[in-house]
């Protein structure tokens, strides 16, 4: 949950009587991603946020499932996933599970046209490559490389790029994502412990209220189906909110990584959790400076979860052949650990530069069409001498 928060004009009271220069009421609307039992935000419309005029036949985009069950080390060349002009035809899911999609996305052009609602899952945007601002009826979020975009799900969104030479990775949630409950107190407060704190949070600015009718469409996305649905005002025409659910952003460059005298472990990394599965960020760190330590990572069992890496930038000593853009998937089951010679190779090392963001997941992911396309044959093989 980021902290609260507040733009805008809103009455002194909650569910009171809030009007307009004309007398007429601004429309309440809550918000929230779990009922009435968590974190929401409550903002005020100039017009009711249900005024549906037109709706679409809905479109199939569920993932193709290539490869169910798997149990092998594979790798993906993320990169090769082509540019596509649209926002909405470039995202390809290439991982997924009943917890969460992994998507990769590499759009040429700005959502102009129309905008976009997940209704089934919050995100998670990681910027690679790219700049601009999401534009949302909360206030805009603009972005840059290393940025999170974290939105929660039935957030109406619309991004704008600075060019076109983009690429996103999206974790697609199923679960609302928190940040991890290790490092907050009791009454919500990010701790001195954590490797990141309020301040480090970037929510919504300069909101500007559309006070407009006309055909705007919200394509919104359903169990597997995008449905084109047109409403007859802006979906932006907020004039004031507050509360804790809301869309925000946090950067990996702003993550401070937690070393040791000797390697710690990957939760050291952990920067967003939920129920089913954690988001963790590798960063430019100091090595362990025990004098025998080894900076390599040690072997381990892997047998509780999928573990899924995505190399950002910078030098991966564990690994051989590592591009930007690539993903590693090793599931759970079999065990993994550095390269052959990485170890040695690690030893007297003072630091690394390495970028990368992994996810964990509870439950296996499987391979879908489009990830298949992309993979690096032969890489379970990397570990012969």
């Amino acid at each position: 949950m980021p902290h609260y928060h507040t733009l805008g004009n809103i009455p002194h009271k909650r569910h009171t009587q809030f009007r307009k220069p004309d007398g007429s009421l601004y429309a309440e609307q809550l918000f929230s991603t779990e009922g009435f039992s968590n974190d929401y935000s409550i903002l005020y419309h100039t017009y009711a946020p249900t005024l549906i005029v037109k709706c679409d036949d809905p479109i199939d985009v569920s993932p193709v499932i290539a490869e169910e069950k798997m149990l092998k080390h594979r790798s993906l060349e993320g990169f090769n996933v082509k540019p596509a002009a649209d926002y909405l035809n470039s995202r390809t899911a290439v991982l997924v599970n009943d917890d969460c999609h992994i998507i990769l996305a590499s759009p040429q052009q700005s959502m102009k046209d129309y905008f976009y609602k997940n209704a089934d899952a919050d995100e998670v945007i990681f910027v690679h490559e790219g700049s601009g601002v999401v534009k949302t009826c909360y206030g805009e979020l603009l972005f840059s490389y290393g940025d999170y975009i974290v939105l929660p799900r039935g957030t109406i969104y619309q991004i704008h790029f600075n060019d076109e030479n983009n690429r996103l990775f999206i974790v697609e949630s199923f679960h609302p994502i928190h940040y991890p409950k290790r490092y907050m107190s009791r009454f919500g407060q990010l701790m001195e412990h954590s490797p990141f704190c309020e301040r480090d949070i970037r929510g919504p600015e300069n909101l500007k209220t559309h006070d407009e009718k006309g055909d705007f469409i919200i394509k919104t996305k359903k169990q597997g189906l995008l449905y084109g649905i047109h409403y007859g005002t802006h979906p932006f025409d907020v004039v004031g909110w507050d509360g804790c659910c809301y869309p925000y952003i946090f950067s990996i460059h702003d993550f401070e990584p937690i070393t040791g005298r000797v390697h710690q472990p990957p939760p050291v990394h952990q920067t967003f959790e939920t129920d089913a599965f954690v988001i963790c960020s590798f960063v430019p760190r100091l090595y362990d400076y025990h004098p025998l330590s080894v900076p390599a990572p040690y072997n381990h069992s892997n047998i509780d979860s999928d573990e899924l890496l995505y190399y950002v930038d910078g030098e991966f000593m564990s690994r051989k052949h590592v591009t930007r853009g690539m993903i590693t998937l090793h599931p759970a089951g079999i065990p993994h650990g550095p390269h052959p010679g990485a170890v040695e190779k690690s030893i007297g090392a003072k630091e690394t530069k390495e970028l990368a963001v992994m996810v964990d997941t509870f439950r296996p992911l499987k391979l879908t069409k489009e990830g298949l396309a992309i993979e690096n044959n032969g890489y379970v093989m990397s570990w012969a001498e």
